[in-house]
């Protein structure tokens, strides 16, 4: 086999591991388009919730499941979604966006000093790569973990907050893990955090990767 063959098939190769994973961002995104928008309703209405994506969750049902699985887009969905989200414990979604279970308690949960259950079940959760997207009833705030930091927050009750959704969801699959690296864990105070968008804070960065992130969005929106 001449080196030019061997060359043209180790860049098919390339190509194709690089399509797969550009299908995946893409419907991840649109997985945590779908729930943020849904978080953000039930904040706005004061209710608790946490929604947990990913592949490598380790979870236990403290209910039975009697919803059959299904998944986030098919029809009816999200009147289920908002239903079962304030039940006790956490709704688990993988990454095709198929319901798993509800009512999950996340496993090894760690206690975070100064915040309730919820709090530590989303941090704990987040992590390997998963993303925790957790309504918070008395701040009336979404809060979003990724990779067992907290690293945004919306305000349910800004004007219009409904539209920076999919810039939300676009800087979520933009960031690395050298990013999220630098962020505290326990910086859980707006007072620490820096606006990104109106009704938007993200935590534990500086003024040049705030400029980067916001031209990143300029570039996408």
């Amino acid at each position: 086999m001449c080196l030019a063959l061997v060359f043209r098939m180790i860049q098919n190769l390339e190509t194709n591991k690089e399509r797969k994973f550009m299908d995946m961002t893409k419907k991840i995104k649109k997985i945590e388009e779908k729930i943020l928008g849904i978080a953000v309703e039930l904040a706005k209405k004061g209710e608790g919730a946490l929604f947990v994506i990913g592949d490598k969750i380790k979870y236990d049902s403290l209910i039975k499941q009697k919803i059959q699985k299904f998944n986030i887009f098919d029809n009816g969905a999200e009147k289920i979604l908002k239903s079962i989200a304030t039940i006790d414990g956490a709704i688990i979604i993988n990454t095709n966006g198929d319901i798993l279970g509800y009512g999950a308690m996340i496993k090894k949960s760690k206690p975070y000093v100064g915040y309730g259950t919820r709090h530590a079940a989303a941090v704990t959760a987040s992590e390997k790569g998963n993303i925790s997207i957790m309504c918070s009833e008395e701040e009336r705030k979404v809060k979003i973990f990724k990779d067992g930091k907290f690293i945004m927050q919306m305000d349910a009750l800004q004007k219009n907050i409904e539209k920076e959704i999919p810039k939300v969801a676009s800087f979520l699959e933009s960031i690395g893990a050298g990013f999220i690296g630098a962020i505290g864990v326990a910086a859980l105070a707006p007072a620490l955090g820096i606006a990104l968008l109106p009704g938007v804070i993200i935590f534990g960065v500086g003024y040049y990767a705030i400029k980067e992130l916001a031209d990143h969005l300029k570039k996408h929106f």
